[in-house]
């Protein structure tokens, strides 16, 4: 079963990640899910994800997608996902597989530029469209030589040169959930996971003393330098 890794590697009576009912069938759709989840585990990385065949394929980009074409990111391909994991947005428990705050940071949809999805995928040369919040445009995926037992895994994530390729750093300028608004800190602080480890995973380093910090203490301070200062 397409899913067996995935449940394998989870307890899902621990973990609020679903299970998923899906199951792996012939596809005749012109396009499916296409989903980003930034992912603060043991270290911050992108997992980026296109329905195929009832699962999310499912790709690891430590370095999350540059909208740069002169920029290759490291793509290391995981196991597949439910379909149901593209709405799932909060905090996998420490200790478990994949432990941390997870953010849905992009979705919206994706379509192949090719005929034959498996057989660009058994090539190692997968082209395809985004449509979503933040990504647009026209992707590739491409084998590369790795190492080790999971050399057949690696990949490289580029943006084609198009009207949406950029050197803007997307991450950095638009680094909130597309579906809650909130940072990576938010996330973790609303729903009982490390504030201060997620807060390592978000750009703006105000957002690191704010998951922790109590109502109006900042104001606070701001009343007790003004009485210094007079």
């Amino acid at each position: 079963m397409a899913l067996d890794e995935y449940r394998k590697k989870r307890k899902f009576e621990v973990s609020p990640e679903p299970a998923g009912s899906s199951r792996a069938q012939t596809s005749t759709k012109k396009h499916g899910i296409y989903v980003i989840q930034k992912h603060r585990a043991t270290q911050l990385h992108y997992d980026f994800r296109l329905e195929h065949n009832g699962v999310l394929l499912s790709w690891a980009v430590p370095k999350g997608p540059s909208l740069d074409p002169s920029v290759k990111r490291l793509a290391m391909q995981v196991e597949d996902h439910p379909v149901e994991y593209a709405s799932f947005e909060g905090v996998i428990p420490e200790g478990e597989y994949g432990g941390g705050t997870v953010m849905v940071w992009d979705n919206g949809e994706w379509e192949p530029e090719i005929e034959d999805v498996d057989q660009a995928l058994r090539k190692g040369d997968f082209k395809f469209t985004v449509r979503g919040k933040k990504l647009r445009g026209s992707w590739v995926l491409v084998r590369t030589r790795g190492f080790g037992s999971r050399a057949d895994r690696s990949w490289l994530l580029i943006k084609h040169r198009d009207e949406y390729a950029s050197t803007a750093d997307v991450e950095e300028e638009k680094p909130r959930s597309v579906l809650t608004n909130r940072l990576l800190a938010e996330i973790a602080k609303d729903e009982g996971g490390d504030a201060d480890k997620a807060a390592t995973g978000d750009p703006n380093p105000k957002s690191r003393s704010a998951a922790r910090k109590p109502p109006g203490a900042k104001a606070g301070a701001k009343k007790r330098s003004k009485r210094r200062k007079i």
